[in-house]
Parts: structure tokens; C-alpha cells; sequence
């Protein structure tokens, strides 16, 4: 026996196309990481993804343009620019196994506002950015590959320190803000995130957050080492999902020892983020107190993931 028939593009009551499948736009955005504003800027701007509209003026799409968002995202993953992408769908176009990025300019653009201390010219272009692309491909493609291309340049830069202050103020007060406003939104335990970097303004806490904020649940952020005593005091008031701690890549012996103290048995889980060596990822985990449930990841996207996997942002 066949399923009920979809009702023809702008035909059918609210009831009739929900019950063919039809999502608002905040399913959509929950199925496929694409923020409501990035939907509506690509509906805008491009005529990317047209949904229905209600008696009201709410958005529903269609089971098949929940695809083609899809389709879009696997474009964007290979550098493609949003602007380009309209005329592959068109074409039927297939998805190649790899394409050259596109990324490397708005990478660059980026790097000339920072060297420049332009706080207007860096907001403005990362703000033209983050109104087209998903937030995880923007951390994927343009703010990661920035923090890697700027450290590396820095030690023999002049103005390092100055160019690194000014980059991570200017994140933190970004995403700051975009986590506050999100937190506003949310509800139920947080994730709760801690700097234990030696530098407070921890660009990686930072990415983090905000990543975990668009997923859709609230975050606790502490951009500086609480006090190791106070932490239980710390979780018995707020009572977070998991415990998402910032380090930098240390293998020495004295660092690591140092870490073990955060990794006991919390009584939730733990996640360390920023270890890239996998053999010293496998060390510290190898010698976490009995009991402790941890985690060791590279970086923000990896922690998303693992949070995802492990249903601590539902």
C-alpha cells in the first residue's frame, strides 16, 4: 500500500503538508546544522531553497528540500562558493570526490584585517561570511585554518603579540555575545567549558561554545583555570551534561601529571580538547583515575562530534 501523495508546491493546508512530510524551519535547521538565518539569506539573496508559505508566513520545506540543503552542504564542503552552487543544482550537477578549495581568499581577507588591527574591516567580512555559510563549515574552513596559519607565522613575526591579543579579544567578544544571546534561548543542564591554558581568551573555548550554542544547548564558560578545589563546588551548583576542558599539547611529564588531577571521576563526563598527538591522547587516557569517563579530542569540531555521538546535546 502506497504512502499518502505529496501535495503539489504551494497547494495544501499546514496539516495537509505536515502530515506529507513538511518541516519548519527550526527541524530543518536541527536536522541539517543549517542556521535559520543562513536559510533565509540563501532563500533571499539566491532563490537557493524556496520553501512554502503558510496562511502566517511561516517557512515549511518539503522532505526533498531538506535533500537538496544536503546536497548544498556537500558543495560547500569542497570550497564551492554559495553563489556558484544555484547553477550546479540546476545542472543536476553530481558532487566530485574532491575539488580544490575555494576558502583560501576569505582566508587570506581575513589575515589582512587582523595584521591590520582593523576590528571593523575583520567584523564586517567575517559577518559576510557567517550570513551564508553554517556555522561548523565556517569553523572547518576559514576560522580554524586561520588560528593554524597565524601561529605558525607569528614567532618570527614583529607585532605577533599585539596581532594575537587583538584576534582572540576579538573572538571572544564575538561569540561571546553569540553564546549569551543563545543561552538565552536554551534550556536544561549546560555543558560546562574551562581554560586551563596559561593565556586566558582561549580561542578553541571560544569556537567551542559557540558551536555547541548553535547545536542547540547551553554552555557555562570559564576562560580561565577555576581553582582544581573548587570544581566539585562548581558542578554540584550547576549540574553540566559533561565537563569540556582547554589545554594546550604538552607530552612532558609535569604537564600531563598536572592534568591527571582534572581527569578523576567527576561524576560526569569529561571531555580534554586540544591534544593533537594521538600517542599522547592515548597516555592520559591510559593513566585517568579509575572510574573517570574520558575523552581526549584535537580540537572544537572533533568535541561537537563526540558530544553529538554520545547524545550530551540533546
Amino acid at each position: 500500500m502506497s504512502g499518502p501523495t505529496s501535495p503539489e508546491p504551494g497547494t495544501g493546508t499546514t496539516q495537509q503538508l505536515v502530515a506529507a512530510g513538511y518541516l519548519p524551519i527550526r527541524d530543518v535547521a536541527s536536522i541539517t546544522g543549517v542556521n535559520p538565518v543562513t536559510l533565509r539569506a540563501w532563500e533571499r539573496r539566491y532563490g537557493l531553497i524556496v520553501p512554502h508559505r503558510t496562511a502566517k508566513g511561516h517557512r515549511l520545506y518539503s522532505p526533498e528540500q531538506v535533500q537538496t540543503i544536503k546536497t548544498v552542504l556537500g558543495w560547500l564542503n569542497r570550497g564551492v562558493s554559495v553563489g556558484q552552487v544555484k547553477s550546479l543544482l540546476r545542472a543536476d550537477q553530481p558532487l566530485p570526490a574532491d575539488q580544490a578549495s575555494q576558502w583560501q581568499e576569505k582566508r587570506d581577507r581575513l589575515c589582512e584585517a587582523i595584521h591590520a588591527l582593523d576590528e571593523r574591516q575583520l567584523d564586517e567580512r567575517f559577518n559576510a561570511e557567517l550570513a551564508l555559510y553554517p556555522v561548523q563549515i565556517l569553523c572547518q574552513y576559514l576560522l580554524l585554518p586561520v588560528l593554524v596559519t597565524l601561529e605558525a607565522r607569528w614567532p618570527q613575526q614583529a607585532g605577533a603579540t599585539t596581532e594575537r591579543l587583538f584576534l582572540h579579544s576579538w573572538l571572544r567578544s564575538k561569540l561571546g555575545a553569540r553564546v549569551y544571546h543563545d543561552n538565552r534561548q536554551h534550556h536544561g543542564q549546560p555543558l560546562m567549558l574551562i581554560n586551563l591554558c596559561q593565556a586566558p581568551m582561549s580561542p578553541q573555548l571560544w569556537l567551542c561554545a559557540w558551536l555547541i550554542g548553535t547545536a542547540g544547548c547551553p554552555v557555562d564558560a570559564f576562560d580561565g583555570p577555576i581553582p582544581i578545589s573548587e570544581l566539585p563546588l562548581a558542578i554540584r551548583r550547576r549540574k553540566p551534561r559533561a565537563l569540556l576542558l582547554f589545554c594546550e599539547s604538552d607530552s612532558n611529564t609535569s604537564a600531563q601529571s598536572s592534568l591527571q588531577h582534572w581527569l578523576r571521576d567527576h561524576g560526569v563526563p569529561c571531555l580534554l580538547i586540544g591534544i593533537e598527538d594521538q600517542h599522547e591522547a592515548e597516555q592520559l587516557i591510559a593513566h585517568a583515575p579509575a572510574g573517570a569517563d574520558v575523552s581526549v579530542v584535537a580540537d572544537p569540531l572533533a568535541a561537537l562530534q563526540t558530544l553529538a555521538d554520545r547524545h550530551l546535546l540533546e
